[in-house]
């Protein structure tokens, strides 16, 4: 049995990992600073079925024990600062974490000889396209400092490939939703406030489209490339489940009875990118992976988690909204 060592594994993507890995019978170990977004109540099902190290991925000395202890053979790159709006706010914590943070681990994986390093970035690398589709040749052209992190985190672990020999291979998803997303993005934050009858904000006119991806077929992606993904290369993961802002917003409010007078335009955020829409061929024909999960069962699912567990929800908005406030010394919008 392989050791796996995963890093953000209480967020929401990685922790989805983590209970699918357990259920497989998989050795895991996860590192996770327990940051204002990581949460152990996401593995609370799976118990003690894993091994847990509270530490920053930027602390190279604690990083290099566990790899010396724990002796992974794969490892598993999560974490990651990963929310656009705080980006702009302060980009310092998106530098440190994503690039530093990969950096740290690129190393100490190197030293440990690990046999694959799988690299989590995101389709936002490639910046928006307004026809047409990203392949993984598409040259990088991020439009906020949270996607030039990512671009950035990408070309070291290219940088690797090609200079060590380092046996490592990239994902570039599209935008993941379903249970247990922390709500400061978007869909989680309509559920919330389409709940609490609050005003809904959207961007601009809410004709951005993003590509959304249930969490469970992005985490069976990180399956299938784990075991047939080649080293050195990037692998698109995308649904081609394109939508507009908007209709994301009335798809929910409709899902709970609610009137789409709620929705109230905003100013557009600085930089927002138009349309993102992966080409996700390559890993269909190298892996056997695809996407089982339409827009309109997941999103049902979605908002029926949320109703049922309304007192995580409450509970995050309520920390999230003071936590804002005391950092960026300003409310954000939920």
């Amino acid at each position: 049995m392989k050791k796996i060592l995963v890093t953000g594994g209480a967020g929401f993507i990685g922790s989805e990992f983590i209970r699918k890995s357990v259920n497989k019978g998989w050795d895991i170990a996860v590192i996770d600073d327990l940051a204002y977004a990581g949460d152990r109540e996401r593995l609370r099902e799976i118990g003690d079925k894993f091994t847990f190290f509270k530490k920053n991925i930027c602390d190279k000395k604690a990083v290099a024990r566990i790899f010396k202890n724990e002796k992974p053979d794969i490892v598993v790159h999560f974490a990651a600062e990963s929310h656009v709006d705080r980006s702009i706010q302060s980009s310092e914590p998106f530098i440190k974490a994503n690039v530093e943070g990969t950096q740290v681990m690129l190393d100490s994986a190197r030293a440990a000889g690990v046999e694959k390093f799988v690299h989590i970035s995101t389709d936002e690398v490639y910046g928006d396209i307004e026809k047409g589709q990203f392949f993984e040749h598409t040259a990088f052209n991020p439009s906020s400092p949270y996607s030039a992190s990512k671009a950035a985190a990408d070309l070291l672990v290219r940088s690797y490939v090609r200079t060590f020999k380092f046996p490592a291979v990239i994902l570039r998803p599209s935008n993941n939703y379903g249970p247990w997303q922390y709500p400061e993005k978007f869909i989680p934050v309509i559920i919330y406030k389409a709940l609490n009858n609050e005003k809904i904000p959207v961007y601009g006119k809410g004709l951005n489209v993003r590509e959304w991806m249930h969490v469970s077929d992005c985490v069976n992606a990180v399956f299938k490339v784990i075991s047939k993904g080649k080293t050195g290369e990037a692998y698109n993961i995308g649904s081609g489940n394109e939508k507009k802002n908007i209709e994301v917003a009335e798809r929910i409010l409709d899902i709970l009875d609610k009137p789409r007078t709620l929705i109230e335009f905003v100013a557009d955020r600085p930089g927002h990118d138009i349309r993102y829409s992966l080409n996700a061929e390559k890993v269909q024909r190298e892996t056997g992976w695809k996407p089982v999960i339409s827009f309109d069962r997941g999103i049902e699912q979605t908002v029926s988690w949320y109703k049922e567990h309304a007192y995580w929800l409450n509970k995050k908005i309520v920390f999230l909204r003071a936590y804002w406030k005391k950092v960026y010394k300003k409310p954000n919008r939920n």
